[in-house]
């Protein structure tokens, strides 16, 4: 079962976990800084009206990595501004190597279409609807299916691949997977 859920969730897991669905495609900052990482737990934004943040506000090393914005820093919405703040906070805190990774993950993103990015949204946002203990178990399927040799997860991902509409939607009502089709 944990295999089969796995090929179940692989579309929406490795679209959301993989390519960085969080990040805000249109922002010039580095590319993970609008993404939490395991070392930089996610910093929620306040829960009042953001108000606008003078650029003269940010601290030397926000202003070095906002600096492709700085022209137009008084022209974005203060929301923007904000979560800006905080993924260049995040983006300071990760290790080379969860940079890159994220640098790639972003790449990936703007690889894809437009269409394949709401989707991945619209899934994304299914999952986060999900009660907590759900979303556990597909993270925890997800972690198994990971740890399988490439050339079974390459053979799952075949399968389901070729698994008509009608099957995949048998499977998901088999293993409770309340994810739109696709």
């Amino acid at each position: 079962m944990t295999r089969l859920l796995a090929i179940g969730l692989l579309p929406v897991l490795l679209s959301a976990a993989s390519t960085g669905v969080l990040a805000d495609p249109q922002a010039s900052v580095p590319p993970a800084a609008a993404l939490p990482t395991a070392a930089a737990p996610a910093v929620q934004p306040p829960a009042t009206p953001a108000t606008p943040v003078p650029w003269s506000s940010l601290t030397p090393q926000q202003q070095q990595l906002l600096a492709p914005l700085q022209n137009k820093w008084a022209t974005l919405p203060p929301e923007r501004q904000q979560r800006l703040m905080l993924g260049a906070n995040r983006w300071a805190q990760m290790t080379p190597a969860q940079r890159e990774r994220a640098r790639m993950r972003q790449q990936h993103w703007r690889s894809l279409s437009p269409a394949e990015r709401e989707r991945i949204r619209q899934r994304y946002a299914a999952f986060q609807k999900l009660p907590p203990a759900e979303q556990q178990q597909i993270r925890k399927e997800f972690e198994a299916f990971q740890k399988l040799p490439p050339d079974k997860r390459a053979a799952l991902r075949a399968r389901w691949k070729n698994m008509t509409p009608a099957e995949r939607a048998q499977f998901r009502a088999r293993a409770h997977i309340h994810y739109p089709p696709g």
